[in-house]
């Protein structure tokens, strides 16, 4: 991975960016160098090369941007449900949606950033890639305010449930409350 580059699928203009810690275990996703809008079913044949793990990576994130405060975003005012959205827009050209391998740019903007997995942000931290003041509210969630970050549960159902999708949807109008 190159410094300073953003690595990882979606819209280069994004303003909702979910970092995890890598790619699908695919050949052509291997040695990625910047950031690829997919395309028109690129997700289910991740989804159908990769298995149920990546499946509720995607579903979860779709599910996630439709619960987020619509106040501050229009992802669910573009489609009636989550899957339509993820299947219609998500990480595509012109969604404003980043999924990232590489570490958080974390600037003065209007981004929202989303490392999913409490264990993802440590390692980024230990390893001088995260500068940032995070906040642990419990072992869970943590908030850098002045960065617009949240860590919350890896994107998978069992870590990151509804009820955690909810929470994190208050965390994110929080943190954009003050800003």
């Amino acid at each position: 991975m190159s410094d300073g580059q953003n690595i990882g699928f979606g819209d280069h203009s994004f303003s909702v960016a979910v970092y995890i810690a890598k790619p699908p275990p695919m050949p052509e996703y291997t040695h990625m160098d910047g950031l690829y809008p997919l395309i028109n079913e690129q997700i289910n044949t991740i989804n159908q090369a990769c298995g149920n793990g990546w499946r509720k990576v995607f579903n979860v994130y779709a599910k996630v941007l439709f619960a987020l405060p619509s106040e501050y975003y229009c992802f669910a005012k573009k489609t009636h449900t989550w899957q339509q959205y993820r299947d219609q827009y998500l990480l595509q050209e012109l969604s404003q949606t980043a999924l990232l391998f590489s570490p958080p740019k974390l600037s003065a903007g209007n981004t929202l950033h989303i490392i999913a997995g409490r264990t993802h942000a440590k390692n980024l931290l230990n390893q001088g890639l995260l500068e940032a003041e995070l906040d642990w509210l419990d072992g869970e969630f943590a908030i850098d305010k002045a960065n617009k970050l949240i860590v919350c549960p890896y994107f998978d159902y069992r870590q990151l449930s509804n009820l955690k999708i909810a929470r994190l949807s208050q965390l994110v109008a929080k943190c954009l409350e003050s800003s």
